[in-house]
């Protein structure tokens, strides 16, 4: 198990952030139903996204890696996947295993996913139940709501879904089965979600159309285009840095190439709503996607409410909000947020239990948290509890405590942003690994 041990101190430099693993994850296996190469430079290589690559590989897709870090998918077109010889392992990824239970659900064979202990545990019905009213033919432990599931491929139907609550991964598994399915499927958004998989599809020729909040998908009359893509900047992976640069005395950090997909940055709102002034220059598009780069230094910051349609945008920098939460004045409140609990971890428990072990005024709510501040961090012994968004904000309350932190079990941050350590390192961070 792999610590790390950091000791407060301010980051400065300019710096870039690994391939956002959304697109990351979306490009590969959308590369696989498309007809042809699909070239995607700048791929995420992270615990998540190889899990990706490799039930692809299962599904008798060939994957080139180029010399230069491209990765070129040989797509099969829609029907050209094949039946998998062993269960598909998606690790610890649940992205993978919800957009795979849409894209199998239209196949004509037999396929089990499976993954580990901490995704076994995750929530799956979300996205079988609907499959189902489509006559997807999927079952499981606990009636389809968990994993290990078994997916007989059938000739589906198309419906039309409000979902309960904004999510992209159930939405992408509906718009993916819809790809197979007769007539037309139709899902309804309560709210903003990621459209990654909107946008993507749409440009490889899909016929996915899109209308305030509600996003159709029917049989495509035609193959899909393979992709040719540079994969930008994970907002996500970004907003530590980000927030590292507003929270630690003397820092400013230049992050380069950022994602800035409007349906991703709810914290870099966040944190303007809270007083700090993120330069922004540098637009551009990557794949249909906005990018930039972003400049920060410290600001003194006052308390927020987020809560409703702002939860989506920011859910899985959550976690990170509550730190930085403690250093604004006021209290800060997070409502609407119960998904957290069904993450790789409950994220409300563990990130108020291990705040609190910093000095940190926080309390658990039932759908989120609340925090009293500023107050000053202390170091401490914590721990990540296997979740690579906590490991990684926890690193960052460790930045600016007064005293050494050492943060237990932090090497998972590789399932989302691998090198993390470096790049602090890179920008002046003391920070110990210890094995």
């Amino acid at each position: 198990m792999t610590d790390f041990i950091i000791s407060p101190g301010p980051l400065r430099g300019a710096t870039t952030i690994p391939a956002d693993k959304s697109i990351t994850h979306r490009a590969l296996l959308f590369g696989a139903i498309a007809q042809g190469v699909s070239r995607i430079r700048n791929p995420l290589r992270s615990g998540d996204t190889n899990a990706t690559l490799g039930v692809v590989r299962a599904l008798g897709i060939e994957v080139q890696e180029t010399k230069s870090g491209e990765i070129l998918v040989h797509g099969r077109d829609l029907h050209g996947l094949q039946e998998p010889e062993t269960a598909l392992d998606c690790i610890n990824s649940g992205t993978t295993v919800r957009l795979l239970m849409g894209l199998l659900a239209g196949q004509d064979f037999f396929s089990v996913l499976v993954g580990s202990p901490q995704l076994r545990k995750r929530p799956m019905g979300r996205v079988s139940e609907p499959l189902r009213q489509m006559d997807a033919h999927i079952d499981g432990r606990d009636q389809g709501r968990l994993l290990p599931l078994a997916i007989t491929g059938s000739r589906l139907h198309g419906i039309d879904y409000n979902l309960p609550v904004p999510s992209a991964q159930v939405k992408s598994a509906l718009l993916l089965a819809g790809l197979y399915a007769d007539g037309l499927t139709v899902v309804t958004e309560p709210g903003p979600a990621r459209d990654h998989t909107e946008r993507m599809l749409a440009s490889m020729g899909a016929p996915i159309e899109g209308q305030g909040s509600r996003i159709t998908a029917k049989r495509p009359t035609a193959p899909l285009n393979p992709l040719d893509i540079t994969v930008p900047g994970d907002f996500s992976s970004a907003a530590f840095l980000l927030a590292a640069g507003v929270l630690v005395p003397g820092s400013e950090i230049t992050i380069q190439g950022v994602g800035l997909n409007p349906t991703r940055v709810g914290l870099l709102e966040a944190l303007m709503a809270m007083g700090a002034e993120i330069q922004q220059d540098n637009w551009h598009e990557i794949a249909g996607e906005p990018a930039g780069d972003l400049h920060v230094r410290p600001w003194d910051l006052n308390a927020i409410t987020v809560q409703g349609d702002q939860i989506v945008t920011m859910i899985d920098e959550l976690p990170l909000l509550a730190v930085i939460a403690t250093q604004a004045r006021g209290d800060t409140l997070v409502r609407d947020a119960a998904e957290l609990r069904v993450k790789e971890t409950d994220r409300i428990t563990t990130t108020v239990m291990e705040l609190r072990k910093m000095g940190a005024d926080i309390a658990e709510l039932p759908d989120g948290f609340i925090v009293h501040g500023p107050t000053k961090l202390h170091g401490a012994h914590v721990t990540s509890h296997g979740d690579h968004r906590l490991a990684m904000a926890l690193t960052v309350a460790g930045l600016m405590a007064e005293g050494v932190t050492t943060v237990e079990d932090a090497a998972c941050a590789s399932d989302s942003f691998p090198g993390f350590e470096n790049t602090l390192h890179q920008l002046g961070a003391s920070l110990e690994i210890s094995n």
